[in-house]
C-alpha cells in the first residue's frame, strides 16, 4: 500500500515565490523570497535534513 509522506507546492505572485510543504515529520511550513532560487534552496535543504534525521522505514 502506498501512502503519501510528503507534498511541495510551488505558487507564485507579482512579488514572491512560494513554497507550501506538508510532511509527516514536519507538518505544514511554507518559504517566501522575491527569488525562485532562494525558496526552492530552503525547501531542499529543510528536506535534506529532515530525511537525513528521519529513522529508516
Amino acid at each position: 500500500m502506498e501512502e503519501l509522506i510528503l507534498s511541495v507546492e510551488f505558487l507564485r505572485s507579482r512579488e514572491k515565490v512560494t513554497a507550501r510543504v506538508v510532511s509527516e515529520a514536519g507538518g505544514v511550513r511554507e518559504y517566501s523570497s522575491s527569488r525562485s532560487a532562494d525558496v526552492i534552496e530552503q525547501v531542499v535543504d529543510d528536506l535534506r535534513e529532515e530525511f537525513e534525521s528521519a529513522p529508516p522505514s
